[in-house]
Formats: structure tokens, sequence, C-alpha cells
């Protein structure tokens, strides 16, 4: 009898999660009996739950605020997750050890060269939270100068600048009030929550360079809107979701290459439906 295999996403609050809708629709192409659900879990909660993990479990996908409570309960974590102390991805060996990784950084490079971003000259970050880490971390592989970053107050400038100096990029950083300014870099990366941004729409360059926005719901933010009306590219949170998604899959699986195409349909599908 094949042993049954399971996955989840964790977090809290987890019911918006498109985990799911990603990963089954990638088992159904793969071919794989696989499970894959979401469980409303806390920090608090979360050393038990891994804990209670039993030999069918493959993996589990992490959203906030598990990313760095998941840590100190690993065997193992990749350098790409130690370089901004945050897991997202859990792949469960079997024999027993739990390694943590991170998608969402090679997942931002990956929805970027996907649509022939692979060298930058600067960048700009909107933003200066977990994800605003991240961006750097992927900036440090695609921006080729300097990296400023237009954030609300002292402190966040001064963990910028901190995350750049460990990253290897050369972070600037500039006060939120000055943010439309940041539209006039090649490439721009909002990290912002929803509506953040809305108020920038109006700034958006004649002849824009490239938008990362990684909101994906509500989809097109006001600020992605009006850069496609100018012409500008725009690579959303749908393709960053979708790329990390895939390489958790591959991970988890050991299929790779992982189905792309099935599972972006099915996140438009799924978005589409709300």
């Amino acid at each position: 009898m094949s042993v049954v295999h399971r996955a989840a996403v964790l977090g809290s609050p987890i019911a918006h999660s498109l985990s799911p809708v990603l990963h089954r629709a990638a088992y159904a192409e793969l071919g794989l009996d696989w499970s894959y659900d979401r469980f409303e879990v806390d920090e608090a909660a979360l050393p038990g739950f891994v804990e209670g993990l039993d030999p069918s479990w493959a993996g589990l996908s992490l959203t906030m605020p598990l990313k760095r409570a998941v840590i100190p309960l690993l065997d193992e974590i990749s350098a790409t997750a130690a370089s901004v102390e945050a897991v997202n991805t859990v792949v469960l060996t079997e024999d027993g050890r739990r390694v943590g990784d991170n998608t969402d950084i090679p997942g931002m490079i990956a929805a970027l060269r996907e649509r022939g971003v692979d060298k930058v000259a600067s960048a700009a970050v909107l933003g200066a939270g977990a994800t605003a880490s991240s961006a750097l971390a992927a900036l440090a592989a695609v921006c080729a100068g300097p990296v400023t970053a237009y954030v609300r107050g002292p402190g966040r400038a001064a963990e910028m600048r901190a995350w750049g100096e460990r990253l290897g990029v050369d972070v600037l950083t500039a006060d939120w009030a000055d943010a439309h300014r940041a539209l006039d870099a090649p490439l721009v990366i909002a990290t912002t929550p929803a509506g953040s941004t809305d108020g920038l729409a109006t700034e958006v360059p004649q002849t824009p360079g490239i938008l990362f926005d990684v909101l994906y719901d509500p989809w097109p933010t006001a600020l992605a809107a009006a850069w496609s009306a100018r012409g500008g590219p725009v690579v959303g949170g749908l393709d960053l979701l979708v790329h990390q998604a895939l390489l958790q899959v591959e991970q988890m699986t050991g299929c790779a290459p992982g189905p792309l195409a099935a599972m972006r349909q099915a996140g438009e599908a799924a978005l589409a439906a709300r």
C-alpha cells in the first residue's frame, strides 16, 4: 500500500490563501494523488503542529507570521532563507529531517526573468516590511547599481540600509512623502499593503520602466492599472505567487520542472471567481 502524501499551508489569517489552488493544480497535472490543505496556525501553535506531523507529510508552505518563528524548529535552512531570516518552505525528508528554504526570493527573480528582466541599472522599493527585504535579496541578483527604498520613518530607513549591507546591495533611503520619485526608476518594486500606493497612480511617468507590484487581490491595483495604461510592463503578485509555489512543488514532490502554466491558469480562475 502506497504512503499517502500530504502538504499544507500554515499561517494566520489563512482563509484567503491561494496556495491550495496552486498546489492542487500542480498535483493534478503531475498525476499525483496528494492532498494539500490550509491550517490556521499562529506562532504559539506552530511548535505543536510541527511536532505532530507523521511520515505522510511531505512539506509545508508558511505565510505570516510564521516565516521566522519556524526557524528554531528546523534541522537545517538554506543559505537563501538564512540571508533574510525567513522560511516559507519546509521539506520533510524521508529520514525525518525538516529542511527550510525561501522560495520567495528565487520566485521574484523568476517572475522578472519571465518578463525579460535580467539586469537593471538601478531600482526603487516601496515599503520596508518582510517582503521588502526579500525584494532586496532578489535585487542583489538583478540590479547592477543602487536601490532606493521609500519608507516611513528613520527606524524603517535604518532597517533597510542594514538589510542592504547584509545582502550586498547599495541601499539608499528616502521619505515616503517623496515616493512619487520612485516611479522614475527602471524597476519599481511595490511591497506595501493594499491601497498604500493608490495615491501614486496619477504620478506614473509618460514612459515608465517596469513595475513589480506584489499584491494579487485586489488586482489590478490603481498603480498597476495606471502603469499598464502608460504602456509599462507590469509583473504582479500572482506571478510571484505562482513562481514561488512552483519551486515549492518541485522541492516537495521531486518533480521538476513543475507545471507552471497549469498553476497560473488555476490561480487566475480562482481570483476571477472571488
